[in-house]
């Protein structure tokens, strides 16, 4: 979906002869207004940037989400900061798009604004998969539920955390498969599950199974990751790690006993390893 606006952004730029520029706000207004509404965010804002700028964009500026801003009424937001601030020739937005005190404006005031001034406008209408608009909740709800691969599909790139290894138990060590434990992760993790994924440290992706499963002692939506690294040793402690999820593989199961664990993990890493 952003893709779609980023396109048009681009195509816009063009016909007036300027820089296509992403404007975020940052924190998110929501997190300001009502932050116990606030889910955790699918990338970080590094790696927004990043993606956005891949995405061929110019520039990305972060507007600092303040209480003077927040209380601009639509007008007077066009006025100081589209008009003032970026001086814009154009304006891309999609077609749900709210700005202004109290969300009060929307695509037909800002159509209307623009018009009036001289600036171009394109409204982006939702871009569709299976009849649904692809959204970022529609993917965290998909994510949630484990289905990374409808994830990939929506977000057209596969669905990465990233955190720092932690030490843990060392149990998998004792019986043949050592696992990182993934700590500090501030992006939404997929729910419950074992998966096939890339896993990538000091720019070196390696083939990977995760392990993803409710960790209570953090409150009852944290989730403890552990990641086997296939075909690798060595020491991870204190690294950052980046997991690409691929595909679920299975649910998380109960064993009776450390052989059976340990023929079940085996078959894991086959199917990993075909997937891959």
């Amino acid at each position: 979906g952003h893709r779609a606006l980023i396109a048009g952004c681009i195509a816009e730029a063009g016909s007036v002869g300027g820089p296509a520029v992403v404007v975020t706000f940052d924190p998110p207004p929501l997190a300001v207004l009502v932050p116990s509404a606030m889910k955790p965010p699918l990338t970080t804002k590094d790696e927004r940037n990043e993606l956005l700028l891949a995405a061929g964009v110019t520039k990305v500026v972060s507007l600092k989400t303040e209480a003077g801003l927040l209380a601009l009424e639509p007008e007077a937001f066009f006025e100081d900061v589209v008009l003032g601030l970026f001086r814009a020739k154009a304006v891309v937005e999609g077609f749900n798009f709210q700005f202004g005190r109290a969300r009060s404006g929307d695509t037909v005031e800002l159509r209307r604004l623009c018009d009036w001034h001289r600036v171009r406008f394109r409204e982006v209408q939702p871009l569709l998969d299976a009849g649904e608009p692809v959204s970022s909740s529609r993917i965290r709800a998909v994510i949630q539920a484990g289905d990374v691969s409808t994830a990939a599909l929506l977000l057209g790139r596969e669905y990465a955390i990233s955190g720092a290894v932690e030490t843990g138990a060392r149990r998998g060590r004792t019986i043949g498969f050592p696992t990182a434990n993934v700590g500090a992760v501030r992006t939404l993790v997929p729910g419950t599950g074992v998966y096939a994924v890339r896993a990538t440290v000091d720019g070196v992706t390696h083939l990977a199974a995760a392990n993803v499963e409710p960790n209570p002692t953090f409150g009852d939506d944290a989730r403890k990751i552990e990641v086997h690294l296939l075909d690798f040793a060595g020491d991870l402690y204190g690294k950052e790690l980046r997991v690409a999820f691929v595909k679920r593989l299975r649910d998380v199961l109960p064993f009776g006993g450390v052989n059976e664990l340990v023929e079940q993990l085996r078959r894991d890493v086959a199917e990993a390893r075909q997937v891959l």
